[in-house]
């Protein structure tokens, strides 16, 4: 579909959008996220209790499932990449809709948001001066062994199996549902295997998009929450504008108007446009750094890093020994992954048409993970290097105000620091906005089934998730805190949803290979053997 079609498309859709939605899924979560908004302003000590106690219950009980699922589901995915159902294309269509670096573009930048940055700079950091019980008990804190342990530790965060959730597997059952099975671009979806056409209408299908549109509101509204901040305290470190709620909340309001503005031009303009502009800006500051900063020491640091990571991968990956240290670290980010993953799987079904699943795969599995593993080691081995040289150089900062100042640390001890600190500044709002962006579109399509749904539901999405977000800042960073956990607690309905894709993608994709003629159907071929044999049989009598 060209440009001038989908515009078309949605200019028709805009003027029918009440008709477009399914009004059980849109009234059941937007009501769980006023509750959840009138609970934090009435009962906020309560409903902080409550979301805790439901974190931790997540990450007891299923933080081992998710470790197994994240595992699973990056072998299967690998199984598939890298045999003959990788040349199986997907989506219906004969050749890829997007090219490579728009593709890949939207991608990447969509799943990193904006931990690019903050996590970047700080987790690293976190880790060198307090080294995970993942790693050998020998290495001590602020040492030069932490370095590598510190980088590993965060390459596992962000890593090829938490990656993997992000569509390596799930796109193929969404794709296949949708484009070959005229099934709408939901959640429910992940389960079409199972149930076959009856989820479309089914009450569980109702469950299942509820569950997957919460996570990833609660997470985006979380993140934006946190972006208002942050952001704020950079305004008033680097301008000197006062960091306070006022500032708070003009941030989050400025970042919605543009937000509002994106989301209105869809994928193929306003998304596109930012995840391109995002990635030659984060490339050009990243040959900066390389060149005019440590960069000796940040390629040794990647190399050596990775050695550990990769020798290592399923010790750390499968680590059990610390229930309180992987909550509030390496399984945080798992749930986190987890409760954004169906509507991640929905992106890269809508922008992968016509991708083969090796393509896919090698993408948001392989390519993804490695990209955040370079830019952690640049913006993160920088932070390590300084902070080698002079011991709590950026350790102090992260320690009295948080991740913002981590990389306000790191980019002042570069060359024309205040630049760069500029230039963090703007990639951190772009990568906010993508994100908000990205997922307003996704759940636009949750909550009406269109791989283009009109652009007022897009932008009713974008208002609601700033509105929240300005009523969570006003009540206080806590609620923000909790909204993020509470992204943790939604990871458990989803992981169990996204399991089947673990042995249901392998029989799709098997299905589509006999189609598409790469490989041959053994039941049919013993069947027209066994037809032979009874003619050859009957004619020799």
């Amino acid at each position: 579909m060209n440009t001038r079609t989908i515009e078309e498309s949605n200019n028709i859709n805009s003027k029918h959008w009440k008709e477009k939605l399914d009004w059980p899924v849109f009234l059941i979560s937007g009501g769980i996220l006023v509750l959840f908004v009138l609970m934090s302003s009435i009962f906020t000590k309560a409903t902080s209790t409550f979301v805790q106690k439901g974190f931790q219950f997540s990450i007891t009980y299923f933080g081992a499932f998710w470790q197994v699922l994240l595992l699973a589901t990056f072998a299967v995915g690998a199984f598939l990449a890298f045999s003959k159902y990788g040349r199986v294309r997907l989506g219906n269509a004969s050749k890829p809709e997007m090219g490579y670096f728009r593709w890949a573009a939207i991608v990447i930048t969509s799943g990193l948001g904006a931990g690019a940055i903050f996590w970047a700079a700080a987790e690293p950091m976190y880790y060198f001066i307090d080294v995970p019980p993942t790693m050998d008990p020998a290495i001590k804190d602020s040492s030069t062994r932490a370095i590598p342990a510190a980088m590993a530790q965060s390459f596992t965060s962000w890593g090829f199996t938490a990656w993997a959730v992000y569509g390596a597997v799930t796109g193929i059952i969404i794709m296949y549902a949708h484009y070959n099975k005229n099934m709408k671009m939901r959640p429910r979806t992940l389960l079409y295997p199972i149930f076959g056409s009856k989820i479309e209408k089914n009450k569980i299908g109702w469950i299942i998009d509820v569950f997957c549109i919460l996570g990833a509101v609660a997470g985006t509204i979380g993140t934006i929450g946190f972006f208002g901040f942050q952001f704020s305290y950079w305004l008033h470190s680097i301008f000197g504008i006062p960091d306070n709620l006022v500032t708070q909340i003009l941030s989050v309001g400025g970042l919605m108007i543009i937000v509002s503005i994106s989301a209105t031009t869809g994928i193929d303009k306003g998304i596109q446009f930012l995840s391109k502009l995002n990635v030659w800006l984060a490339i050009a500051l990243a040959v900066f750094i390389l060149l005019l900063g440590p960069g000796r020491f940040i390629i040794d640091t990647f190399i050596s890093s990775y050695g550990v990571y990769i020798t290592h991968f399923l010790e750390i990956s499968t680590f059990r020994g610390n229930d309180k240290w992987a909550g509030a670290w390496m399984l945080f980010f798992f749930g986190w992954f987890i409760g954004y993953g169906p509507l991640m799987g929905m992106l890269v079904a809508r922008v992968s048409r016509g991708r083969t699943i090796r393509e896919i795969f090698l993408l948001v599995s392989i390519v993804a993970a490695v990209v955040s593993h370079i830019w952690f080691s640049i913006l993160g081995g920088s932070g390590l290097f300084y902070e080698t040289k002079n011991s709590g150089a950026i350790s102090n900062p992260l320690a009295d105000n948080g991740l913002p100042a981590a990389v306000i640390s790191i980019a002042s001890h570069l060359p024309i620091g205040t630049v760069l600190v500029i230039v963090l500044l703007l990639l951190t709002l772009i990568f906010v906005i993508t994100t908000a962006d990205t997922m307003s579109f996704s759940i636009s399509m949750s909550v009406t089934g269109e791989g283009d749904p009109p652009k007022m539901i897009r932008l009713f999405w974008v208002v609601i998730m700033g509105v929240i977000s300005i009523i969570l800042i006003n009540i206080g960073e806590g609620s923000i805190n909790a909204i993020q956990s509470f992204i943790i607690i939604t990871a458990v309905p989803i992981s169990i949803i996204m399991l089947p894709a673990v042995w249901t993608a392998p029989k799709i994709a098997h299905k589509l290979a006999v189609e598409q003629k790469i490989v041959t159907d053994t039941k049919l071929k013993k069947d027209k053997s066994n037809v032979l044999e009874e003619i050859s049989s009957k004619t020799n009598h």
